[in-house]
């Protein structure tokens, strides 16, 4: 028999409604109470969920022995303190991207929720979507040859953010899928940008990444772009694959196109390049709103007691990158800043998905 897991929510602003609303409705998961500091939103809370408790302090909502998960969905700052006080209260968690404000947090909220033998987990959504799960299968077949870089743009005008810059904001997302599916952590980071608006915060940067064997990836974030694009490039060796996250149902097109060198030249005039055009196809993806999976996934980890895909030690590598991506900022010109992880080669996690739709 399933075991319905309780849940406690802590932050009905900008994506706290979007989390109570799956939570609320999935199966083996129960919303029994919501935090906020903001009266409005708790009275709009209870007129939508009238079964769910409404705390204004946080402490009164931990003390309810029969809540099993607190999910975290306030800014940056508050991260680190309410999800310590959750582990230390003996409740399993999930965060909000970026997972805490520095390595240090992070690194101290893994260790408590090892201690604990508690579930910690960070909401990378898009480490659930069918189409990145579709991009995954491609390049561990082997159909797109060797990874040679990916070219990432997330761009709009606005939402301006007051206490993170934009990398902070989103390249998280970029991020996450970018070591996914490099399968390790770049040696070395670099970032440009500029604040136009706020003047202490970047609304515009260029973030670069270089990983082992030449492997390379950018990233381009800004609130200040008139068009919403969602748009990621993966260039491999025998194949491209160009993804577009805001395509309804045609997310992904793989391209049959490389180009090849010869492997011996005597003399320059014999240097030419070998150029493949192949035919282009739409490979067919799960319709499911990642969420959905990604709060199942959250709900299977706890009932299972296995190690979720986005855990905190991805969360960690996140906010590492990002805090690296900081000090080149703060350089002269976006200087490189050796970004070499403790561990050579991060653990690639491709657990199966949870099964929510």
């Amino acid at each position: 028999m399933r075991t319905t897991i309780t849940l406690g929510l802590v932050g009905y602003g900008y994506w706290g409604p979007n989390l109570a609303r799956i939570f609320s409705s999935l199966a083996g998961a129960s919303l029994s109470a919501v935090c906020d500091h903001n009266a409005e939103r708790l009275e709009h809370m209870r007129n939508l969920y009238p079964h769910a408790d409404a705390y204004a302090d946080f402490r009164e909502m931990l003390d309810d022995a029969q809540i099993d998960a607190v999910v975290v969905a306030t800014p940056l700052k508050s991260h680190h303190a309410l999800a310590m006080a959750s582990l230390q209260a003996g409740k399993h968690v999930l965060i909000e991207k970026p997972m805490a404000a520095s390595s240090k947090e992070c690194e101290e909220l893994i260790a408590l929720a090892k201690q604990q033998g508690l579930i910690l987990m960070v909401d990378h959504t898009y480490l659930y979507s069918g189409a990145v799960a579709t991009i995954m299968d491609i390049i561990q077949r082997g159909d797109l040859g060797e990874v040679r870089y990916i070219n990432c743009q997330r761009l709009n005008l606005g939402i301006f953010q007051q206490d993170i810059n934009v990398a902070w904001d989103l390249a998280p997302h970029d991020l996450s899928i970018i070591l996914q599916m490099m399968g390790e952590s770049p040696i070395m980071v670099n970032c440009q940008g500029n604040a136009h608006i706020n003047p202490k915060i970047e609304d515009v940067t260029n973030l670069s990444l270089t990983f082992r064997d030449k492997r390379f990836a950018t990233i381009q974030s800004s609130w200040l772009e008139p068009r919403k694009v969602r748009q990621m490039t993966f260039v491999g060796t025998r194949r491209m694959i160009v993804y577009d996250d805001l395509q309804p149902l045609e997310k992904i097109r793989v391209y049959d196109v490389r180009v090849d060198f010869p492997p011996h030249y005597d003399s320059l005039s014999e240097f030419y390049c070998s150029y493949h055009y192949g035919d282009c196809y739409i490979p067919r993806i799960e319709q499911c709103e990642p969420l959905l999976k990604m709060c199942g996934h959250f709900i299977d980890s706890i009932e299972n007691h296995r190690r979720p895909i986005s855990c905190g030690t991805k969360g960690l590598e996140v906010v590492r990158i990002l805090e690296a991506s900081d000090a080149s900022l703060k350089a002269l010109g976006g200087a490189v800043v050796c970004a070499e992880p403790k561990k050579p080669r991060m653990e690639l996690v491709h657990a199966p998905f949870s099964k929510a739709c």
